[in-house]
């Protein structure tokens, strides 16, 4: 239960520019492993160019109405489904303990978010050079955001997300140190992004939300 042990023991919530918790040692070596090794497509090498949205479709940076299969630039997206779960063992027993009423008891006592009837979402992320992604809050059919960096190549701590005010000026960046994280709820005032900065090889990180819809994992 290493997520949850984490969040007990190993966070720390702050309040600016909105609600949100910073996590350490949230994942497994094991699980850090199933995210090194992910086959993810490097949209360079298929003539695109990232256009400041995680789906490279052009989404608009505002509290929206959501894109429940995740975009058009799905081979450039990896998601942990039932089909591919052999694939990664660990990140299932992630997902598993996501589910569990442990885990959403304990985040809807600090977050207040009903997750009851939610299901659980993980993706994997290979972000490389010429990543950037707008200022945007995130869809309203996220319950939780939650993103868990790997940093395995001594990339800057300042690839991180970074969190903007009402007025979309940059109040902090949460480092991107390796095994670490931070989770918020949606809302329309959490913005977030990330700037344009320099990525040597990689960015590894794991998204991982409560949602509304359905997915292959509904929690317990």
């Amino acid at each position: 239960m290493s997520f949850l042990n984490s969040i007990n023991n190993n966070s720390k919530k702050f309040v600016d520019p909105f609600d949100h918790w910073e996590l350490n040692n949230p994942l497994t070596d094991g699980q850090i492993n199933e995210i090194i090794d992910a086959e993810i497509a490097n949209p360079s090498e298929h003539n695109l160019n990232y256009d400041g949205t995680r789906a490279i479709d052009g989404g608009e940076g505002i509290f929206r109405q959501g894109i429940a299969d995740g975009g058009k630039a799905l081979k450039f997206r990896c998601f942990v489904t039932k089909e591919n779960s052999s694939t990664f063992p660990q990140l299932t027993k992630f997902i598993n303990e996501l589910q569990s009423k442990d885990t959403t008891n304990r985040v809807t006592e600090l977050t207040g978010k009903d997750l009851s009837n939610s299901y659980v979402r993980v993706e994997i992320i290979c972000d490389r050079k010429g990543f950037w992604l707008k200022p945007h809050c995130d869809i309203e059919e996220k319950l939780l955001s939650c993103l868990l960096f790997v940093n395995k190549h001594n990339e800057s701590e300042d690839l991180g997300t970074d969190f903007y005010d009402s007025n979309l000026k940059k109040v902090k960046t949460i480092p991107y140190k390796d095994n670490y994280g931070y989770f918020f709820t949606s809302g329309p005032n959490t913005w977030h992004g990330m700037e344009k900065k320099e990525i040597i090889k990689e960015r590894r990180c794991l998204q991982v939300n409560y949602v509304t819809f359905k997915t292959d994992w509904r929690v317990d």
